[in-house]
């Protein structure tokens, strides 16, 4: 069991899971919020190193048949603690107006609902001893966030370097929360069918 819980893959998962207080202490280097270019660059580097991560463990454990209960357990909830504490941290960082706010609240508001509404979902099927399978979809609204998230904290930094880096973090974010939604209602739709029946 031990070793299980500390092969490569897990230990990627923790690193993943470890990352969320990295990111948001690059936000308060200075004590309270605030995203200097290098509080934003730092942010960025350690969230890209992080969703790297997310690749590697499902590849290794499928590819050395080391998948094991708890990594199953960890892995999206991992991907859903990096997601979420971003999405937090840029919408309280109102200092420089390059952040997400004002409609854009919206895209971040489904985002998160739909992870806790399908989440509360899964928990209940798998009291049934119903699995749900993660779609092609839904993996690539998984990767349409970690892009956008990624424009996002780079933000007024990489507006420096690239113009429209905060827009095209906004409009990515908008784009997958558009994918969200469909892929709840997708997994709602699936799983009313056993809820209907019992």
């Amino acid at each position: 069991m031990a070793q299980r819980a500390f092969n490569l893959p897990n230990m990627l998962t923790y690193a993943r899971i470890i990352a969320v207080p990295l990111v948001v202490l690059c936000f308060f280097l200075e004590g309270h919020l605030k995203s200097s270019d290098f509080a934003r660059w730092s942010a960025l580097v350690i969230f890209l190193l992080a969703s790297v991560t997310d690749y590697f463990d499902g590849y290794f454990a499928r590819a050395w048949q080391q998948t094991s209960n708890i990594g199953k357990m960890l892995d999206p909830i991992a991907d859903k603690l990096l997601v979420a504490t971003c999405l937090l941290l840029l919408a309280a960082d109102t200092d420089r107006h390059a952040g997400i706010a004002g409609w854009s609240l919206w895209a971040a508001i489904i985002i998160l609902c739909r992870e806790i509404l399908v989440s509360g979902l899964r928990e209940y099927l798998a009291a049934l001893k119903v699995s749900v399978p993660v779609t092609q979809l839904a993996k690539w609204k998984t990767t349409i966030q970690m892009v956008a998230i990624a424009f996002l904290l780079a933000g007024p930094a990489g507006d420096k370097i690239f113009p429209l880096t905060t827009q095209t973090g906004l409009v990515l974010l908008w784009i997958a929360a558009l994918v969200t939604l469909y892929t709840g209602y997708d997994y709602f739709r699936a799983g009313l069918k056993h809820i209907m029946g019992e």
